[in-house]
């Protein structure tokens, strides 16, 4: 508070004003995730979006239910490219891989309502038919590696025959999504799995499966590890979209149909 305090003295003083409260406030968040002093700010959602859309990206990011005897965690890829980083904890409540990297989910908002159509369309944002009115949070997760149809025993033996067949179990990196819809205060969910994204659902936790990381609606279930939604790291993931020369063995989201088009049924 005494950082926040002499900043605004010395904006008074060059300037002969006091900033508005909510400049005040945005300020005082970023010193304070500056210093660390709460894990879970992430001050990049208020300089992204308006405060009502960073308000609303953290209230809608999912709790994590993971598979039994699932070791990765969702991570940032600009500090975690290897499945080592990404291991942590295979019980309790994580959201830090033993090597420090942070659970990740990268934020995409799509948004449709009346009031924003002009800019989501000159972005090349698809707000046609059913889509108009409509908002969207996709929340995407990166792990450094997939391995369909691997479970907890012969890992080793299941990817070299799969590999010599020439549909290998393992390939780098994976994204995967669960997305949010929004319209006159109904909210609805879906999460990506394999070769298309589920259909829209009731809200709830995502369950993430072992190995290839699909994702399926978590109400109701039970798990031994959980990576709770304000322990979730939210990076807005447009401005990072917009430059990255980063290349990966899958399509990264911004290359994807559904980052335009919300309602998209495909992975791809």
């Amino acid at each position: 508070m005494l950082l926040v305090a002499l900043l605004l003295l010395g904006i008074l003083a060059a300037t002969g004003r006091i900033p508005g409260i909510a400049l005040a406030r945005l300020i005082a968040e970023k010193i304070v995730c500056a210093v660390e002093l709460d894990e879970g700010c992430d001050p990049g959602l208020d300089s992204a979006y308006d405060a009502e859309l960073a308000s609303l990206a953290r209230a809608h990011a999912p709790e994590i239910l993971y598979e039994r005897g699932m070791l990765a965690l969702p991570v940032d890829y600009r500090s975690c490219r290897e499945d080592a980083c990404s291991f942590g904890p295979a019980a309790g409540s994580v959201w830090r891989s033993l090597a420090g990297q942070p659970a990740t989910a990268f934020v995409h908002v799509i948004d449709c309502r009346y009031q924003a159509l002009a800019r989501s369309e000159r972005l090349g944002l698809d707000c046609s038919g059913t889509r108009r009115g409509n908002l969207y949070m996709q929340y995407w997760f990166y792990y450094p590696g997939s391995a369909t149809g691997e479970g907890r025993v012969l890992n080793g033996a299941i990817r070299r025959v799969s590999t010599a067949l020439g549909r290998p179990s393992y390939h780098p990196d994976d994204w995967e999504s669960y997305q949010v819809r929004i319209r006159e205060g109904r909210v609805e969910a879906r999460a990506s799995s394999h070769l298309s994204n589920g259909a829209w659902g009731e809200v709830g936790a995502l369950y993430v499966s072992g190995g290839s990381h699909a994702g399926r609606n978590g109400t109701g279930q039970t798990a031994w590890r959980v990576t709770p939604s304000g322990r979730l790291t939210l990076v807005p993931l447009e401005p990072i979209a917009a430059s990255s020369r980063t290349s990966f063995a899958v399509a990264p989201p911004w290359l994807k149909r559904v980052w335009r088009d919300p309602e998209s049924g495909s992975t791809e």
